[in-house]
């Protein structure tokens, strides 16, 4: 069993745009959201991805993720997930012995950029860049498999 720990944030500015080293497209949907898990089918260049992940709010939860076929990601993209489809690029950023991944989302949630540091372990220390803003860790919204059910496009009208 894989555990993933991870923080979010917002960005206080743009200035990371200047630290980032490469960046890499990503298209995914989500075939089922449950209390317990959500079930994601990612694709990035020429690969494909099966993940599960616990619903676990926070900064760890457990996480499988198995290489399959492109030819049928793009089948299940297309055919079986739930619309809309997350389109973003990440851009990768090293900051002190970390990669941040900054997401910065197309389609039905353009106009949203999150960042995301992995850790090691849980209550790994790690310093924040100057571009960090607000932690949004156990927010809802922005999880991917939430924002196919809200886009951040809706945002707006909620307030």
């Amino acid at each position: 069993m894989a555990l993933e720990v991870e923080h979010k944030f917002l960005l206080a500015n743009d200035s990371w745009r200047d630290e980032a080293d490469h960046a890499v497209h990503y298209k995914q949907g989500y075939l089922s959201g449950s209390p317990l898990s959500s079930v994601r089918v990612r694709i990035s260049d020429s690969h494909a991805w099966l993940n599960i992940k616990s619903a676990t709010i926070g900064t760890s939860r457990q996480e499988f993720e198995y290489e399959i076929p492109l030819a049928d990601a793009n089948t299940i993209l297309d055919d079986l997930c739930h619309k809309p489809l997350i389109e973003k690029i990440r851009h990768f950023v090293h900051h002190q012995g970390h990669v941040w991944e900054i997401d910065e989302f197309k389609g039905d949630n353009a106009g949203l950029i999150v960042a995301e540091v992995e850790l090691s372990q849980i209550g790994e220390s790690f310093a924040k860049p100057a571009w960090i803003g607000a932690e949004v860790t156990d927010d809802l919204r922005y999880y991917n498999n939430n924002l196919t059910k809200n886009p951040y496009k809706n945002w707006h009208k909620e307030q």
